[in-house]
């Protein structure tokens, strides 16, 4: 065979499919994605299905929460006629607003205005002050250094474990002597520095750089300086969400109330609401009772709605900077 027969053979050896290959085409069995472990030609199918199942589950428990809300609504617009013969009957077969027009008329039997504002009242100076503290407490166990800082916090942390019920006694004693039983005070003062708050205070600022304190107290700003200025602004997402958690907490306290009130006028919404039930409960005015229930919800939901945004910013502990 010639020279110029076998350089001919060499050159259309490639166009057959070999390993080399033609520029600009690909191998025709390399050039095809084989199945195999690692294939992601299911990926976006798995992904879907995983996120499906995710809205269903959390439909689910949607609909668990809301179901005794919608139920309670539903049953404050119903007639006792309607609901003593139809009380599982979800929505009205006609609505009524008698419920709420005798609960606000009867003030002497059931002053549930009267509780309603003493839970304002107490709801929100609780929660005023607790942002105060915790904030000042925070900025002090972030920011400033004094000896054992850090032993002393994580003891108060490892003390808050503690349940809640075991320290009412004390607590009741520490009220009663200082002459607060019956008074606003026992609900307002008690809580004010929560531990967790302050963590989260703390750990909202650990995501603020040290370096601008340093550069403000060159500049001649003291600690409160710093703190008013600097801190307390790029904070507030996180200060917001302690007030929406003590308030809600002050609003829905139950067992304390009942304990430091005995005076009928004095009481917040809460203990109102548990002899309400006492008293409805003879009379058999389901609709008047679900109808004080749907009133005491209505500050929760709309301070929820109002500062949720902020609730889901600070989710995370390092948004307190913008950049």
């Amino acid at each position: 065979m010639s020279d110029t027969a076998v350089i001919q053979t060499d050159q259309r050896a490639p166009g057959r499919g070999g390993a080399d290959g033609v520029p600009g085409q690909p191998h025709p069995v390399a050039g095809r994605p084989r199945p195999g472990k690692g294939s992601t030609l299911g990926s976006p199918m798995r992904s879907k299905l995983a996120l499906t199942i995710t809205y269903v589950v959390l439909l689910a428990l949607a609909l668990i929460w809301l179901l005794p809300v919608v139920f309670a609504l539903s049953t404050s617009f119903k007639s006792p006629t309607e609901f003593a013969f139809e009380s599982f009957r979800l929505l009205p077969a006609q609505w009524v607003a008698d419920n709420y027009v005798s609960l606000l008329n009867d003030v002497a039997g059931y002053p549930v205005l009267r509780w309603f504002w003493n839970s304002m009242f107490i709801s929100t100076m609780h929660a005023l002050l607790t942002v105060v503290v915790v904030s000042i407490a925070g900025y002090g166990y972030s920011r400033l250094d004094f000896p054992g800082k850090d032993v002393l916090f994580f003891t108060l942390l490892a003390i808050s474990l503690f349940p809640v019920i075991a320290n009412l006694i004390p607590l009741y004693e520490i009220v009663s002597r200082l002459g607060w039983v019956n008074s606003p005070w026992a609900m307002i003062v008690p809580g004010l520095a929560g531990v967790a708050n302050i963590f989260l205070v703390r750990a909202f600022l650990a995501g603020i750089p040290k370096e601008m304190d340093d550069a403000a107290r060159i500049d001649g700003a003291g600690d409160f300086q710093i703190f008013f200025r600097i801190v307390l602004p790029m904070i507030r997402p996180i200060l917001i969400v302690i007030f929406l958690f003590a308030f809600t907490g002050s609003w829905n306290d139950f067992l304390w109330p009942l304990i430091v009130f005995n005076d009928v006028d004095q009481m917040p919404i809460t203990a109102g609401l548990q002899l309400l039930q006492n008293m409805l409960a003879e009379y058999d005015r389901t609709g008047q009772l679900m109808a004080s229930a749907v009133m005491a919800m209505i500050p929760t939901l709309i301070l929820f709605l109002v500062a949720q945004k902020y609730f889901v910013s600070s989710l995370s502990m390092s948004s307190g900077i913008k950049g």
